[in-house]
């Protein structure tokens, strides 16, 4: 990854300080603040990658686009998605750019944060974040004074959610990705124009909507909710949208035909409690089958972005900038993603080598002689990177040998622990369905 990025930094000192930043990222320390991180590198003061994220001359934009390109070279599948959603840090201050009391799923509640919205590119190789944009709150427009304190641009202009994640979309169609679907939950499947966008471009989507999500069909419009009330019994199919870490994520399943031939309405019902729904307004462009397989697929890899969340800030501190101007920010933000599309790729390069999964096929199978390994996962690869890369120069060659032995030992012991786990809960949930 340095190499693909080494051409956005046109001085030596910047390069080398933000391979140390990487390297800081990719490492165990529990907090990746520009302090800890110039610790870890082994400055004296925080001054050196405070200055790469405020003031030293980089670019941005070339990093952020050779994380893209570094993705796509490694995850690329005709099958392609790309999922879009937000996630928010919660701060205290009013100075951090972009602040200000709104919902975030982080929280599960209206807080005081900063909020931004995310792109996941997700292949059945694997998925790793590509791109982002920060959601500024309307009511700055009228605070000009504000706005130039947080190191917003001097072309700032409002945008919605649903018109970054387009933004995003667009930036991803113009570098030449390939996207055959898109993926998103209510913000996004709600806002006409983004759908449109989308259908522009010859790309189709599964989109959350909300229970009064208005849906036109023969007999004419009428809300989501009341269209499931309608789906007879024997509608309904009991189908996987992917596989979880307990056991294949089964629910049922029924399509309603809208007044469009290429447009459908999946909604998805908890096997469970059957009074739990989900809206998804789908469209399938010209020359592909519509199928509810595909559609259910595709609604299925809206959970890759979430875990996406989840890795790069439990593994690369996507939330733990403490910084308030939006250059800052932003720089934070492009060189996580990158340590977590290394991450990524190492682990769907090893996945692709890993011998299938030891799983049950029925609810009445006997435990076998052995369940095998998991496959390497993010935050096991993040583990072993830093034993294997980081620890020969605090200490000699054959006290790392040791370790990397010792640290060995113990990612078997995990991923055979998690494999006898995984193969009790699949049993678990066959005996359910």
């Amino acid at each position: 990854m340095t190499s693909a990025i080494a051409g956005a930094f046109g001085r030596v000192e910047p390069r080398k300080a933000a391979t140390g930043y990487l390297r800081g990222l990719l490492s165990e320390i529990p907090r990746k603040t520009c302090w800890d991180l110039s610790k870890h590198a082994g400055y004296t003061t925080p001054d050196v990658m405070q200055r790469l994220l405020s003031r030293a001359t980089w670019d941005e934009d070339a990093v952020r686009d050779a994380v893209r390109r570094y993705v796509i070279d490694h995850l690329a599948s005709p099958d392609a998605v790309l999922v879009l959603d937000e996630t928010g840090q919660e701060k205290k201050g009013v100075a951090t750019c972009g602040v200000g009391r709104q919902y975030t799923g982080t929280a599960g509640k209206v807080t005081n944060c900063i909020v931004a919205v995310y792109a996941t590119y997700a292949s059945p190789l694997g998925h790793a974040l590509i791109d982002t944009e920060l959601y500024v709150q309307r009511k700055y427009v009228d605070l000009p004074a504000t706005r130039e304190a947080m190191g917003l641009p001097d072309d700032w202009a409002f945008a919605t959610k649903p018109q970054l994640a387009q933004r995003i979309a667009a930036r991803a169609v113009a570098a030449g990705v390939h996207i055959a679907w898109a993926a998103g939950d209510e913000v996004y499947g709600r806002d006409p124009k983004l759908r449109a966008f989308l259908e522009q471009q010859q790309i189709g989507y599964v989109l959350a909507v909300g229970v009064d999500f208005p849906v036109a069909t023969a007999a004419g419009s009428h809300r989501a909710g009341h269209l499931a009330a309608l789906v007879s019994a024997d509608s309904w199919e009991r189908r996987s949208c992917g596989a979880g870490s307990k056991g294949p994520r089964v629910y049922d399943w029924a399509m309603v035909a809208t007044t469009s031939a290429r447009h459908v309405l999946l909604i998805r019902r908890s096997v469970s409690d059957p009074s739990e729904l989900a809206f998804f307004y789908s469209h399938v462009p010209e020359g592909r089958v519509l199928t509810l397989s595909v559609l259910v697929k595709i609604a299925g890899v809206r959970w890759a972005v979430e875990e996406d969340f989840q890795q790069s800030k439990g593994q690369a501190g996507l939330d733990h900038a403490q910084v308030r101007r939006y250059r800052s920010w932003r720089r934070h933000v492009i060189l996580v993603m990158a340590a977590l599309a290394v991450l990524a790729v190492v682990a769907a390069v090893e996945r692709g080598r890993h011998p299938a999964p030891v799983v049950p096929c029925a609810s009445t199978d006997a435990p076998p002689g052995d369940y095998g390994l998991i496959a390497l996962t993010v935050p096991e690869v993040r583990r072993l990177l830093t034993v294997f890369t980081q620890l020969t120069a605090v200490v000699t060659p054959r006290i790392a040998a040791l370790r990397r032995q010792f640290e060995l030992q113990w990612s078997i012991w995990r991923r055979r622990h998690q494999a006898r786990a995984r193969w009790h809960h699949y049993r678990r949930r066959l005996a359910r369905t």
